[in-house]
């Protein structure tokens, strides 16, 4: 399977404008194969938007693109896949069929465009082919897995698996590691390594854990408002504190100064709950105002799922909650609202956002009743305004409140989930995962937003996987291991190895 060919795709003076923005402007871009090259910069840098127009989702750019010297277009994501670029989105989800099995998502394109007018499935053939890809990838998974019970890791792997099968030349990855234990991590890069050096495919690596690109890539692309600021060579020389000058166009301090603020009464207070199905069990745990509670653990713990039973996304089987004093059981997030509660969810775009609604919507969604004008109808002009002070209050880069959010960056949507909590005046926020995919400016945004919230009383539950964000900003932390508590520690009193050591089952 082994390809030595040398392919070179080049990209220049790429420009491309959406309503009211310039997202690129004069880009030059190229990618060799076997190499596997970082594309960073700050969110809404233009990262994504250089690599849809690369993947032919956005059209309507002005530039050229070759390959081997050779002029190409590029105005659709058939024309992209012609040439052998494929791209693996952040959320694996939007690209695969849930109650498809492994196989039938693997060979969905050869299903879907290879037939002719073959009526009769070969599933025998089906099957083979995608354990051939699976096992180009080093990878063994039931092909007749339904994919809906894949963990997250596993559904990226169908998803290269896929892009193998289509005769990949050059593999975009967007956040891939975003979700992923460090173990998963460091499989997936011996397979990206494989795919780079073995299989010779040129590879986009885009991510925010910074620290990573120094043990996957060789090669760095910096981006910073839609254009290329530096393009180098990774060195042992070669810091992240100077990468993060390149994308913020300034020197950052990484290290944050938590504020301190009182600590007041219990305001929610957790005995022995369980979830229906047993992915939570036996929780114990106390909020109080001001204070900033961490779920540590690593992904699979059981934080989401407990975040998800608090915010009455899941039922209860057994146990005690009390918020403000009042017994506390919500049937479902509506009543949580109302109660005083407020989640960010791991997947904004999923669960966190309402993405083809602008943004003026989304941020007074969670307290319409606040905007209701003398009939009782919802007044748009009051959402807009109330919208334009936390634009401003949460730095949210968008040309105006009528945006789309699907149009912003992925640091700006999650400010926007932020935002309309903030309308709501809930009593405890639950933040989980909040800088998934966010860059370190945006980062430190969120840290401030969550320190002001404290500094008002409210009460922050801070879920995470990210040992050296707990350290920064909490309090104190529960540990979780297998949908239980394990350990409860201070935050002054612990560090990164006593948080690690309890999350991977220590006693």
């Amino acid at each position: 399977m082994e390809n030595t060919a040398k392919t070179t795709l080049t990209m220049r003076n790429i420009s491309i404008a959406f309503p009211g923005v310039k997202a690129l402007t004069d880009v030059d871009f190229e990618l060799k194969s076997g190499e596997i090259r970082a594309l960073i910069g700050a969110n809404g840098a233009g990262k994504s938007t250089l690599m849809k127009v690369l993947s032919g989702v956005n059209t309507h750019y002005d530039g050229q693109i070759h390959l081997d010297g050779l002029p190409v277009e590029i105005r659709s994501p058939k024309a992209a896949k012609e040439l052998g670029i494929e791209i693996v989105y952040q959320e694996v989800d939007v690209a695969l069929v849930p109650h498809l099995t492994v196989a039938e998502n693997i060979m969905l394109n050869h299903l879907a465009n290879n037939m002719g007018r073959t009526q009769i499935v070969d599933w025998h053939m089906v099957r083979k082919s995608a354990r051939e890809a699976l096992g180009r990838l080093h990878m063994n998974i039931d092909v007749r897995k339904r994919v809906s019970d894949l963990s997250l890791a596993e559904k990226q792997m169908v998803l290269i698996a896929r892009a193998v099968l289509e005769k990949c030349k050059f593999l975009i990855l967007d956040e891939p590691t975003a979700p992923l234990s460090n173990t998963e991590t460091q499989v997936f890069f011996d397979v990206v390594r494989h795919l780079a050096h073995d299989e010779n495919v040129g590879v986009v690596f885009i991510s925010h854990r910074l620290a990573e690109l120094f043990e996957i890539c060789e090669h760095i692309t910096i981006m910073k408002d839609g254009m290329v600021v530096k393009d180098m060579q990774i060195t042992p020389e070669l810091t992240i504190g100077q990468i993060v000058e390149y994308m913020l166009g300034r020197k950052f301090d990484e290290t944050y100064p938590k504020t301190i603020v009182p600590i007041g009464e219990v305001v929610l207070e957790v005995q022995d709950l369980t979830e229906r199905e047993n992915r939570v069990q036996e929780v114990n745990m106390t909020v109080r105002h001001g204070e900033i509670v961490a779920l540590a653990g690593l992904v699979g713990a059981g934080k989401t799922e407990l975040c998800k039973l608090l915010f009455g996304a899941y039922r209860r089987q057994s146990g005690v909650t009390t918020l403000g004093g009042k017994m506390f059981h919500p049937k479902n997030p509506t009543q949580a609202v109302a109660a005083g509660l407020a989640l960010v969810p791991e997947e904004r775009r999923k669960e966190g956002v309402l993405v083809g609604d602008p943004v003026y919507a989304n941020v007074t969604v969670s307290s319409l009743p606040k905007f209701l004008n003398k009939l009782h109808f919802v007044s748009k002009r009051l959402q807009r305004k109330a919208t334009r002070s936390q634009i401003t209050a949460l730095g949210i880069k968008t040309p105006s409140e009528n945006q789309l959010v699907a149009n912003l960056s992925g640091g700006n949507q999650q400010k926007v989930v932020v935002g309309k909590w903030l309308l709501s005046d809930a009593e405890v926020y639950i933040f989980d995962e909040p800088t998934k995919g966010v860059d370190v400016g945006a980062k430190r945004d969120i840290f401030e937003l969550i320190d002001g919230l404290v500094s008002q009383g409210k009460g922050v539950i801070y879920a995470s996987c990210d040992y050296q964000e707990i350290l920064a900003i909490a309090d104190r932390a529960y540990i979780m291991y297998d949908g239980r508590i394990v350990k409860e520690v201070a935050i002054p009193e612990t560090d990164e190895k006593e948080l690690l050591y309890y999350s991977t089952g220590g006693k």
